[in-house]
């Protein structure tokens, strides 16, 4: 794990997904030192954080489209139920 690596909070869904998946691979290969082990869990667990949080901004983004009568988005409204 590269020490200059870029903060999981200013990751985009799509770098932290990659990211994720490059420290499952590491970690399912078992040859990584148990110290560094823990490190790329725990920030697996950060970058399966952040994936979620992504995931669930988008969803409320797309939850808050309303259409028109033509099916064309009007704009947004505040999201029911969260």
């Amino acid at each position: 794990m590269s020490e200059t690596a870029k903060p999981v909070e200013e990751m985009t869904f799509e770098e932290a997904m990659a990211e994720l998946e490059r420290v499952v691979g590491q970690l399912e290969r078992g040859d990584v030192p148990l110290e560094d082990s823990i490190l790329l869990y725990e920030r697996g667990a950060a970058l399966k954080k952040r994936c979620e949080a992504k995931l669930k901004e988008a969803e409320e983004k797309v939850a808050a489209i309303t259409l028109d009568a033509d099916g064309q988005p009007t704009g947004t409204k505040a999201v029911e139920g969260l």
